[in-house]
Formats: structure tokens, sequence, C-alpha cells
């Protein structure tokens, strides 16, 4: 009887617990991710990211981020950023230490992150220029085999 309640202890920790823990390491979000939807709630409005002609790529190492911004029709509308972040169970903090944007250049974001299959959630408060607005970000994996167009 020991031996049967042990090995479905076993194979309950390896098929759920284990998976759970693993998406609160870097390793989980080690990678290139697209975003695919993109919300602001500021005050008492509510705007939707339009990616309909925008790619906005996030890539992640152990230590490192960068995000891209580039509009298929305007290279006007490209902007970047980079840096580097931290991860704490599921708070992960960036500190965005390069970009040409001067006004969120140096500035640190702390966001809970959440995986549901193969996206990756990001949610939080940002505060730019002493506007607060929270956010709701979601990504795709990409693999080799993706093409970072739509």
């Amino acid at each position: 009887m020991f031996i049967i309640i042990f090995t479905l202890g076993s194979i309950i920790y390896f098929l759920f617990i284990n998976k759970i823990t693993t998406y609160t390491t870097t390793q989980a979000i080690d990678g290139t991710w697209k975003m695919i939807y993109a919300e602001i709630k500021e005050n008492d409005s509510i705007k939707i990211k339009d990616l309909t002609h925008t790619s906005f790529i996030k890539i992640l190492n152990k230590t490192h981020f960068s995000f891209l911004n580039q509009n298929d029709f305007d290279s006007k509308q490209f902007y970047s950023g980079a840096g580097i972040y931290s991860l704490n169970g599921n708070k992960y903090t960036e500190t965005i230490t390069h970009t040409p944007m001067e006004n969120i250049r140096g500035v640190k974001y702390t966001f809970l992150l959440k995986f549901k299959g193969d996206t990756l959630i990001q949610s939080g408060i940002e505060e730019i220029k002493g506007v607060k607005r929270k956010i709701l970000e979601k990504y795709v994996r990409l693999d080799n085999s993706m093409s970072l167009k739509k």
C-alpha cells in the first residue's frame, strides 16, 4: 500500500508540481518572445495596442532583456531598449539602461509574470512622467522556425 501511495505521489509531483516550480526560474523566460496582446489602463480608459502592422519583440537571457518595436510601414515609429532584470518567484523587475527614450532610461519597473501554456503574461504598474498606468501584456515564445513577422 505504501509503495502505491509513494508512486502516485511521485507521479503527481513530476507531472504537476515540478512544472509549476520550473516556471519561476529564469530558464522559463529565456528566449525570444513576440507580443500578441497589450492593454493599458489609465484613469478610467482602456487602450488596446494595435499590433496589426507592428512587431513588438522581447528577448531575455539569464540576466538581461531587450525589446524592439517595429512598425511594418513607418521606420520612424521604431523604438527599442535594453537593460538588466531580476526574477524572484513570479516578481520580475527590469531596469532600462539603454534606450534613446530619455523619459524611461534608468527607470525600474516591477511586474508579475504568469505562464499559461506557451504564453507569457506580464502585468503591473508603469509610471512614466508621473502618470501611473496598469499594463497587461501577453507574449508567445518564438522558436527557430518562427518568423519575427506576422
